[in-house]
């Protein structure tokens, strides 16, 4: 922490020296507005009623509304975005929120630091992104601190968070609006001068609250769990190849907050190939490891099964419908009894562009658990998603998608459903956004 601090007092000198040098220069306002407007169907995915037919379980459309604003002059930025998104005919909306809010301060030998509510993306966006398909998006209260220049880029990033009704009562943080309880994390990436190539090194440290408010049983402390892992990205003219490596160790606490070991890991890599100008054909592999001994019972069982260690691989704030299929069927919603098999998702697409504004997408999945399962097979079934993408103009876009899964016996137990097995979702997303007002001065 005193580093930290040191750090943003040196940066704040370097900017202080240079904001009188720059007070001629230009300053910019920027309004804006982004409507999105998203409407679903799908049909099964979930258990059957009574009678076995299959239930239309989402059938909706949805409206988000943010408002932008943007200031910037040299040395000195800052973004505010206001929210809202609800379910059309929805009663009681509360959905109003800060989605982003921060200011940034750059010095002139490239340290920068920012603070506020920020929209993070980091790589690929497999651990840390905005997971912008879903209709809130996720963001980060924290401080970043940094340096780009040179082909070196250095983050380091703290975030601290409480509940409001705790911050004269102690430090314990369940529910809260940030995911974590405080974090800690280092990204450097580098790209290669005249190479193709660019590297990440990624470093986390996540607390989490554990234990029970006022328990003297399982009293309440923080659990810090590790990640540590890598990314490339070679890219010659026609070929993209991409590869990754992460691992997560310390602990985590599951349910009943109770404190486990975790040991997990994951691997993937992706080949783009492009052979003509508008046409790209996709093939890749992920790999995510999962918890040992996973007993899957037939109706009525418990199949309670004491796991001393936890394997199932976390993507944690990552967006997660760029990797694992769109129906994002595997790390949104618990398995049985709460524990992960893992995944294996082997994939290929193609995508591309047909004339002015038009762009299309097809990708098919073959999907499989990580673990052995007494008595069931790995393989967990097929998805495939198709998408397609016209913009009138540079503010108005409309896509839309039709995604279908068909997955085995196995897919079936371990989500505890006879509709589990097979899912069809489409929908679509009308994007607006138009540039409200814009002055330099």
């Amino acid at each position: 922490m005193k580093k930290s601090l040191l750090f943003l007092l040196v940066l704040l000198q370097s900017f202080a020296a240079v904001a009188q040098k720059d007070s001629s220069k230009v300053s910019q306002l920027s309004i804006g507005l982004n409507f999105l407007t998203h409407g679903e169907v799908c049909l099964g995915g979930l258990p059957l009623d009574n009678d076995g037919v299959a239930e239309d379980r989402s059938a909706f459309l949805l409206g988000r509304t943010r408002l932008n604003v943007g200031y910037s002059r040299p040395h000195l930025e800052a973004k505010a975005v206001i929210q809202n998104s609800a379910i059309w005919g929805m009663s009681g909306n509360k959905a109003l929120n800060l989605y982003e809010g921060w200011v940034k301060m750059t010095a002139d030998c490239g340290l920068f630091a920012q603070v506020g509510r920020i929209a993070l993306s980091y790589d690929d966006e497999r651990i840390i992104g905005p997971n912008d398909f879903a209709a809130a998006a996720q963001s980060h209260d924290g401080l970043r601190l940094g340096y780009e220049g040179h082909g070196h880029k250095v983050h380091a990033i703290l975030g601290y968070n409480q509940n409001g009704d705790n911050v004269y009562a102690g430090t314990y943080y369940v529910g809260g609006s940030q995911y974590y309880k405080n974090l800690q994390t280092l990204w450097y990436h580098y790209d290669i001068p005249g190479f193709p190539l660019g590297a990440s090194l990624l470093l986390m440290n996540v607390g989490m609250q554990a234990g029970v408010m006022r328990s003297e049983v399982n009293p309440p402390r923080t659990v810090y769990q590790q990640l540590v892992g890598g990314y490339l990205n070679w890219h010659p003219k026609f070929l993209t190849l991409e590869g990754s490596y992460y691992r997560q160790m310390g602990s985590q606490a599951s349910t009943g907050m109770e404190v486990m070991k975790l040991e997990t890991w994951m691997a993937s890599v992706k080949a783009v190939v492009k052979p003509w100008e508008n046409v790209n054909f996709v093939l890749g592999y992920d790999y995510l490891s999962g918890d040992n001994y996973i007993s899957v019972p037939g109706a009525g069982g418990l199949g309670l099964v004491k796991h001393d260690v936890l394997r199932g691989f976390t993507p944690l704030y990552g967006s997660r419908t760029k990797f694992y299929g769109i129906l994002d069927y595997f790390y949104e919603s618990a398995y049985i009894n709460g524990f992960t098999p893992g995944l294996q998702n082997g994939f290929l697409g193609i995508t591309g562009k047909i004339g002015p504004g038009f762009s299309y997408g097809a990708t098919w999945h073959y999907l499989a658990v990580a673990t052995d399962l007494e008595g069931l097979e790995r393989a967990l079934g097929h998805s495939g998603d198709i998408q397609i993408s016209y913009r009138f103009t540079k503010d108005i876009s409309l896509s839309a998608g039709y995604s279908l899964m068909y997955g085995t016996e196995t897919m079936d137990r371990l989500k505890q459903g006879k509709g589990s097995k097979w899912a069809h979702w489409g929908w679509f997303s009308l994007v607006i956004s138009p540039s409200i007002f814009t002055s330099k001065w």
